[in-house]
């Protein structure tokens, strides 16, 4: 149910899973007596970019000696259907989940949160991967960490998007240096929970996300969609720029890593968050292509003018934009990834792509690949490989050859 009062009441329809049991919030004060000095709470968006991060954190925190207790806040506006929620159940059982309609915009308070909660919760450590502004249920969770709970480490899951790199700036991005999207809801978010509360806070940027749970494929697709088909993949520039694309338990393990030097990850504050086994988006291309065994003989790279053409479709940025994970190597004792693209794609291009149909499903119209692609042709042709996905009739009987002098 949704309940309304502002005052008494957080505007959040929730249910605990592990028992599964529909529950109502009641008006009730908040209480700090906690349940264990190391519970650790996820507080998990419904899906996208980061919706799996909550669920591979949990696998890691377990094997963790620190945490004895683990709860995620889940937003109940997630699909229990895909990937990684239909998986909590049978993969993390001894995880308690409660969700909640976390993205409301109502005046929560810390007993409204207190309620959806428990009276008796309490947590030391929290990791959110939800909030994207410090207003509703994720201000009231920052008030609550700070006035209820006292709570040890705020982990933030922020975005390495924050970044507005200019002329000045170098590779890989800087935590410290790399101007910032002053107006991005993560940087306000920041500023109330760091600045304004004074928590103990640490804030992660991480860049492109994949993994074996993902509910969100675009980044690959994209390069998969094409490969299987035959068709050129429109990259702008040379196709050397850089890309950091890291699988989620890696992103779990660097979250996790705040629990190995506390302080120093409180006293450093912002860390980028991603594989230090950077790519070229022609690598990405060609280890797509390897993965499906498409012969590199076959692979068409189409490189534009990202001037004339702009972004089109392509899931990465025109220019090099990607972060290291230097600071949180050196700072807090990462180990490094143990994950690796080249292996992993082969298990995505199977286990995901076929799965889910990729090679077959309808695509959307690609008229901007065809803009891309025919663009750069020197002579008009009848007839393209876009034919059957571009179903537009021109009619060309008159068309002739243009004359410049």
């Amino acid at each position: 149910m949704s309940c309304s009062n502002k005052n008494n009441h957080m505007s959040l329809a929730f249910q605990l899973s592990h028992p599964a049991t529909t529950l109502r919030t009641t008006s009730s004060s908040s209480s700090s007596t906690s349940l264990s000095m190391s519970a650790a709470l996820i507080v998990q968006n419904k899906g996208g970019g980061h919706g799996e991060l909550g669920f591979q954190l949990a696998k890691n925190l377990q094997s963790n000696p620190k945490i004895t207790s683990i709860t995620i806040l889940q937003d109940d506006a997630c699909n229990d259907e895909q990937e990684p929620f239909k998986s909590y159940a049978t993969d993390i059982p001894d995880v308690k989940i409660v969700k909640a309609n976390l993205s409301s915009s109502e005046d929560d308070t810390i007993e409204s949160l207190q309620s959806i909660l428990g009276q008796d919760a309490s947590f030391d450590y929290i990791w959110d991967n939800c909030s994207k502004s410090p207003t509703g249920p994720a201000k009231a969770l920052c008030d609550a960490a700070k006035h209820a709970w006292n709570t040890k480490l705020y982990t933030y899951v922020s975005s390495a998007g924050i970044y507005q790199p200019d002329e000045s700036t170098t590779f890989p991005m800087n935590e410290l240096t790399t101007p910032i999207k002053s107006t991005a809801g993560q940087h306000l978010f920041d500023t109330y929970a760091k600045d304004t509360l004074d928590l103990p806070y640490v804030s992660f940027r991480p860049q492109y996300i994949y993994g074996p749970n993902s509910n969100k494929h675009d980044y690959i697709d994209w390069f998969l969609h094409r490969l299987t088909r035959n068709l050129p993949l429109p990259i702008p520039g040379d196709g050397n720029q850089k890309v950091s694309l890291t699988n989620s338990r890696d992103v779990a393990s660097i979250l996790a890593s705040v629990l190995n030097d506390e302080q120093a990850a409180i006293d450093q504050c912002y860390f980028n968050c991603g594989t230090d086994r950077l790519l070229t988006y022609n690598d990405v291309v060609h280890l797509c292509a390897d993965a499906a065994n498409i012969p590199q003989d076959e692979v068409h790279i189409e490189y534009y003018d990202a001037d004339m053409f702009g972004k089109a479709t392509f899931p990465f940025r025109m220019t090099d934009f990607y972060v290291a994970p230097d600071a949180v190597k050196e700072i807090l004792k990462w180990d490094g990834p143990v994950c690796d693209l080249a292996k992993d794609l082969k298990d995505f291009y199977h286990d995901s792509f076929l799965a889910r149909g990729g090679h077959t499903m309808k695509l959307p119209l690609l008229v901007k690949d065809w803009e891309i692609v025919v663009g750069h042709r020197t002579s008009f042709e009848i007839g393209s490989v876009y034919d059957k996905y571009i179903p537009i009739e021109f009619d060309c009987s008159d068309v002739k050859e243009l004359l410049i002098d």
